[in-house]
């Protein structure tokens, strides 16, 4: 049996980076003679195998040819007569069509060290565009890869507007663009992911909600990056900075959806914004299937990210009205989250990155009086019906005033 190490195993030994998943490719065997030595097949559209004791991905070596449009339309050719190097040229990138055997030579018929070293990302061959995966692929790689300096070739670049100007990417389905998105957030550069789309089309059919930022200008004393795209995308990356959960970082990215709707006579202010904003985001998560979690989470810090920035103004019966809504006093909440998304939005600005956000410290403050809040005599009286909530409301504006102004 001959086998290579291929792909992201590869490239990833050559970076000197973590190697989490390994992937093997077999050359000369069939699914008969794998089943034969304890391989256990998993399958569906060409033959994989599980390594009987270390569980890790062996394939069959396999061309194949485009059928029909997406990224399920390909026939599988897998023979023992394929080539390593026939299996390794339907790759994406050079930098993913290398193969390494058991004692640690390089195969590597496609110069993919040679733009490793280079830090760039180039395709293997024209079949890229066959795939429209294999865009979203791309952009999460430039998450990945962007604080290392790597490049996308103009060649390859040219290609990705092919594949949008021809149509293959609205063949993409909603749960392998929400997949792509949600590792794409979870990437030290996220803001890349959105950006290489943008430069090759794709972000107009994919996010046209995030794309329609772009262009829309915000009062140049408060924003000095002046675009909202440029806006929200800033904010993106200042949430991967505060927190590693994509949920915050979704919410940063869509917290301003709104600021394309306002008329342009109003421009460059954006009254009313946040309440805007909440159709458009719930037809976003409803297009693309977006988990409630993120959408709840968005939701809120999309329409009361203006009263977070604006904590130290706020009176104590409107801090105790944000709060409830937000659920602080539920066990389960997302309250540290919202906070983490609107100081990302206060951060997200040019020459505002190193600002402190004291905002968070008092609603957190605000928070903590209520949760010390005992309503027990509010229950035990005989108020009935919404009485009994006004009471509650009363006794923890009382204590975030006591909180306020002791601050």
């Amino acid at each position: 049996m001959k086998i290579y190490l291929v792909g992201g195993a590869v490239r990833d030994t050559l970076l000197n980076r973590p190697v989490t998943e390994r992937d093997w490719v077999v050359v000369g065997e069939t699914p008969e003679s794998m089943l034969k030595q304890g391989f256990k097949p998993v399958g569906k559209d060409f033959p994989v195998f599980l390594h009987p004791h270390t569980h890790d991905e062996y394939a069959l070596a396999r061309t194949e040819r485009k059928t029909s449009h997406g990224y399920t339309g390909f026939a599988v050719h897998a023979d023992p007569d394929v080539t390593l190097e026939q299996d390794l040229i339907r790759r994406d990138l050079t930098i993913n069509a290398m193969a390494m055997t058991p004692e640690g030579d390089i195969i590597d018929p496609y110069n993919g060290q040679q733009d490793l070293e280079r830090r760039i990302f180039r395709h293997v061959s024209p079949a890229f565009t066959e795939d429209p995966v294999r865009l979203l692929r791309l952009a999460r790689f430039a998450a990945r890869y962007a604080h290392l300096g790597f490049t996308l070739a103009e060649e390859t670049n040219a290609l990705l507007v092919a594949m949008v100007t021809a149509g293959e990417v609205d063949y993409l389905v909603p749960e392998r663009v929400w997949a792509e998105c949600v590792k794409a957030l979870c990437e030290p550069n996220p803001s890349a992911f959105f950006y290489a789309l943008k430069d090759c089309g794709a972000l107009a059919k994919i996010f046209p909600e995030i794309d329609a930022l772009f262009g829309v200008p915000q009062p140049a004393q408060h924003h000095p990056e002046i675009d909202t795209g440029v806006h929200s995308l800033m904010v993106l990356e200042q949430a991967a900075l505060l927190s590693n959960k994509p949920e915050v970082r979704f919410a940063a990215l869509v917290h301003d959806l709104g600021k394309a709707l306002s008329p342009k006579d109003n421009l460059p202010h954006h009254y009313g914004h946040e309440e805007a904003g909440l159709p458009v985001l719930q037809q976003l998560c409803r297009r693309l299937r977006v988990p409630n979690t993120y959408k709840t989470l968005a939701a809120h810090v999309m329409q009361y990210h203006t009263h977070c920035h604006k904590a130290m103004e706020l009176r104590a019966n409107t801090m105790t009205d944000l709060l409830a809504t937000l659920g602080t006093h539920k066990q389960s909440n997302q309250f540290a989250e919202f906070l983490l998304a609107c100081e990302a939005d206060a951060k997200g600005r040019t020459g505002f990155e190193n600002r402190p956000y004291p905002q968070a410290d008092r609603l957190r403050m605000a928070a903590n009086a209520i949760a010390t809040v005992d309503v027990s005599s509010v229950l035990n009286s005989d108020l009935q019906g919404a009485l009994i909530g006004e009471a509650i409301r009363r006794c923890r504006t009382k204590a975030v005033a006591d909180v306020i102004n002791a601050d």
